[in-house]
């Protein structure tokens, strides 16, 4: 135990945490990202799964990849993991093409299905030993990292159980303690909460932002569950029928809706006609509407934050203002306008002949 937790002390202060390091190099242009695509897609037949996808994840970040069901994201994992060849476009992981050098990557990319299988009249150590010996690891070396392991993910009480009385939490922390024991750099979690109770989601969540802190781990999860992935990623990408809607940091996609807008509110203390004819002109104002529940109130939609220009022009015509606030969406706002863009698009696609279908998978 004091060997274990030794190592764990010498990782903790080599360690950066995942912002620490997304604020020193990940944002940098330039930098090569972890995981890359360009036109990524997956068809099969007329059916589009995937559909000429951009995405880029830098070293020590967690994005989640956030979509209804079907939204195509288990076939995106699939193709980066070598498991699924593109029909067009390329991927590359740590540098890898995952079509050409499937085994490279899987050696060096922790996998954690949404559907996590172990034999369950083995127990919780001797699955992990069995992971262990196929990717080439001597017992010696194997029981080392699995002690560590099965102490890193609040396990080492039940580790000579056996998996088949594992509860489901139980199970996918096991999961992910086996994605980690060839130690990669890359951890790929397909809804890792799913079917979990509230506090084993919890628990979960904590386990992956320690994980990332400690091991300097780059992490992709996908879900359907906007509140985890806002909890716990640096980044976020929104997914609808194989595309990318959006894209960012909570607190980008907060700024604006998904069509790229930003909302103002603007209390007027004067003529509300003067004013709204005067926010009209503003050079960017794309929208302006009286507010249906604020008397005074004018809501004004922009192509950017107008914040600044908004009160010079209002300010120059003499027009008094009460307040002036930048309306930010919740995130599931934005998600609900990305995902309802995304249905807009496959209705009008649709109704032409001979489209083909944009249904993912």
């Amino acid at each position: 135990m004091a060997r274990v937790t030794a190592k764990r002390t010498e990782r903790r202060r080599a360690a950066v945490s995942a912002r620490e390091r997304i604020a020193e190099s990940a944002y940098r242009p330039g930098e090569e990202p972890v995981i890359r695509t360009r036109g990524l897609t997956k068809r099969y037949g007329t059916v589009i799964a995937v559909d000429r996808l951009d995405l880029e994840i830098y070293e020590g970040e967690i994005y989640g990849l956030l979509g209804p069901n079907g939204a195509g994201k288990t076939t995106t994992v699939l193709m980066l993991l070598g498991l699924s060849e593109p029909t067009a476009g390329a991927a590359t992981v740590l540098g890898l093409d995952p079509t050409r050098n499937a085994l490279e990557v899987k050696r060096r990319v922790g996998y954690l299905p949404d559907s996590v299988g172990f034999y369950d009249d083995m127990t919780g150590r001797q699955n992990l030993r069995y992971t262990a010996y196929l990717n080439g690891m001597t017992r010696a070396e194997a029981d080392a990292r699995i002690a560590d392991l099965l102490e890193q993910v609040r396990l080492t009480d039940v580790a000579d159980r056996n998996a088949g009385t594992y509860s489901r939490g139980m199970l996918q922390r096991l999961g992910i303690a086996d994605a980690l024991v060839k130690s990669p750099s890359v951890l790929i979690l397909d809804e890792p909460t799913i079917s979990i109770d509230p506090i084993g989601v919890a628990e979960l969540l904590d386990l992956i932002r320690t994980l990332v802190k400690e091991r300097g781990l780059t992490v992709l999860l996908s879900s359907h569950l906007l509140e985890q992935v806002q909890h716990i990623c640096d980044r976020v990408g929104i997914f609808c029928a194989g595309r990318l809607m959006a894209s960012g940091t909570v607190v980008e996609l907060l700024g604006a809706s998904a069509s790229g807008l930003v909302t103002l509110e603007v209390g007027v203390g004067g003529d509300v006609t003067s004013a709204t004819d005067a926010v009209r002109g503003v050079d960017g104002v794309t929208d302006v509407e009286p507010d249906g529940e604020q008397p005074g109130v004018l809501v004004v939609t922009g192509q950017r934050d107008l914040r600044n220009e908004v009160v010079t022009e209002l300010a120059r015509r003499g027009l008094p203002i009460t307040h002036l606030l930048l309306r930010r969406a919740g995130l599931e706002e934005v998600y609900r306008r990305s995902i309802q863009e995304c249905q807009d698009r496959l209705a009008q696609a649709s109704a032409r002949p001979n489209a083909p279908r944009e249904r993912a998978a």
